[in-house]
């Protein structure tokens, strides 16, 4: 099964495939989308939306694991966020790929054990899991890591 796994940003959304087989579980690729500073959000949006389509194109996931928002106390940040997100599960139903959420703290208890990991221990863990030949970037790596949860969990959609 491959599995997309996304951490949306209005700054930085990262992406990551893997496929699991069995227990086994193997890195297909990773990246990052960078929207232009300064661009409109409109453009910003547009950017996530084309880049994440020719990801799911180009890799062909049976499921998304997106890392659900994180609940921070700026309300703009938090607004920007989720207008990411409908995107970002839109570019997927517009694919035809089923989208399954975890919260962060699911994400990190998957790689890591512990739900209050920092950044750098999830990446370390995701690159021994996958064992890639470097750390992948921070938001590559929360990607990384939500694949492996829904990797994990294996969630279904309801009949």
């Amino acid at each position: 099964m491959r599995i997309l796994g996304i951490d949306p940003g209005s700054v930085v959304t990262g992406y990551g495939v893997i496929d699991k087989s069995g227990n086994y579980l193997r890195h297909v690729l990773h990246g990052e989308i960078k929207p232009h500073k300064g661009s409109l959000l409109s453009e910003v949006l547009m950017d996530i939306f084309s880049k994440l389509s020719a990801v799911i194109v180009e890799t062909s996931p049976q499921s998304v694991g997106l890392e659900n928002i994180f609940y921070g106390k700026n309300v703009r940040s938090l607004i920007r966020q989720a207008q990411v997100r409908g995107v970002v599960i839109y570019a997927c139903a517009d694919k035809g790929v089923p989208v399954f959420e975890y919260s962060p703290l699911e994400v990190k208890k998957a790689v890591v054990g512990y739900g209050r990991a920092e950044k750098r221990q999830v990446q370390m863990m995701v690159k021994a899991i996958l064992k890639l030949n470097e750390l992948p970037p921070a938001d590559a790596a929360d990607a990384l890591a939500a694949a492996i949860c829904q990797a994990n969990f294996l969630k279904e959609q309801p009949l």
